[in-house]
Parts: structure tokens; C-alpha cells; sequence
């Protein structure tokens, strides 16, 4: 079948495959996303706010969850300031422990940071807080809005453990869109995806 169409691929059902063929297809897809210029990373990153301020609409009085980019992720930080200034509210994920849900702690810029897992700045402190809208940088993204993450099933395993579903919002650029990520019973979808080419 991939001679007749390249965008064929051959069906994984065991999950040592999957998760062999996800570990490529996330360093493809990290390598991609690197290989894009900072400026025009920059660029995309506004677009994707632009995005989110469509999608959101009025912030007043919502938490809202981001996240501190990463590996090049769209920097949302100027859109995260722009929410406290509002009358909303901001928070980032904290990694408490492996295998186990994220916390999410209020965060306004200029709060104090400290390092956490692989180096990313979070709340040096502050009592956990449920968000009402949740932004998650993608890997990879599939048609059905299944995120490929990096691989800790951190984001899959808070939704899973939340009293309620929050807007989970998937951000990325177009160039990581996938044809599927193959999702497993515990792979949860993005409610939706916003990126530089704006809500999908």
C-alpha cells in the first residue's frame, strides 16, 4: 500500500510498537519543530494567541493553565500576561512525581521560579488549583485531537484524575499535525487545536 500512497501506514496494534514508533515520530516531529527559525517560531506563536483569544473569549474570572515552552513550543507567555491583565487567572503544571497526576499552581508573572522536571521553571510555591481551561503544547497532533506528548503520560493521567472536564485546548503548529498517534484505551483528546492557521 505505500507505493501506491505514501501517506500509508501500516496499522500497529501491539502497544510495544506504538510506543517504539511514537518515541521516532516525537523526535521527528521535536527535530522539525527546532528546525523552524526562532523569528518565524515567534510568529506562529502570536498567531496561535490570536487563536486562543477567538476560541476563550472573555477570560475575566477563568484560570487558565499554560505552560513554560520548552524544546521549541509556541511561547505563550506574552498571552499569559495579557490574561492576568483581563481579570483572569494563570497557572502552570508542576510534575509532583513520576506516574503520577500534574498539580497546576497559580502563576502571574514575576512570581517567584524555581526548577522542576528537565529544567522548566514553576511556582516555587503555592496550594494547588483546579483550572477551568487547560493549554497543552502538542508533539504531535491527529485527526481526532489525540496529542502525542513526551511520553510520561502526565497530561492524560490529570485529566483522567480531575473532579470535572476542563476545555482542554491542544497547541502546536501545523507542521506537527500526524495522521494518528494509533490512541490507546488511556489516550484522552484535546477538546480542540489551535494553531497558527487558528482554531481546527
Amino acid at each position: 500500500m505505500h507505493e501506491l500512497d505514501p501517506a500509508y501506514q501500516m496499522p500497529l496494534s501491539d502497544w510495544t510498537d506504538v510506543r517504539r514508533w511514537r518515541k521516532a515520530e516525537r523526535e521527528r516531529l521535536i527535530g522539525a519543530r527546532l528546525a523552524v527559525s526562532a523569528d518565524a517560531r515567534a510568529a506562529m506563536s502570536q498567531r496561535i494567541a490570536e487563536g486562543l483569544d477567538t476560541l476563550v473569549g472573555d477570560v475575566s474570572g477563568r484560570m487558565v493553565s499554560l505552560y513554560w515552552p520548552f524544546r521549541g513550543e509556541p511561547d505563550l507567555r506574552g498571552w499569559m500576561a495579557s490574561i492576568n491583565a483581563r481579570g483572569g487567572r494563570t497557572a502552570l503544571p508542576v510534575v509532583i512525581e513520576k506516574g503520577h497526576p500534574l498539580v497546576f499552581r497559580a502563576y502571574v508573572p514575576g512570581d517567584r521560579l524555581e526548577k522542576g522536571v528537565w529544567n522548566i521553571p514553576i511556582p516555587a510555591e503555592g496550594d494547588p488549583v483546579l483550572p477551568d481551561i487547560v493549554i497543552s503544547p502538542v508533539v504531535g497532533i491527529d485527526p481526532g485531537n489525540y496529542r502525542l506528548g513526551y511520553g510520561g503520560g502526565f497530561y492524560d493521567r490529570t485529566l483522567a484524575a480531575m473532579p470535572f472536564r476542563p476545555l482542554v485546548i491542544g497547541v502546536g503548529y501545523e507542521l506537527q499535525r500526524i495522521p494518528t498517534i494509533y490512541p490507546q484505551p488511556h489516550d484522552i483528546p484535546m477538546t480542540t487545536v489551535v494553531t497558527e492557521a487558528n482554531a481546527a
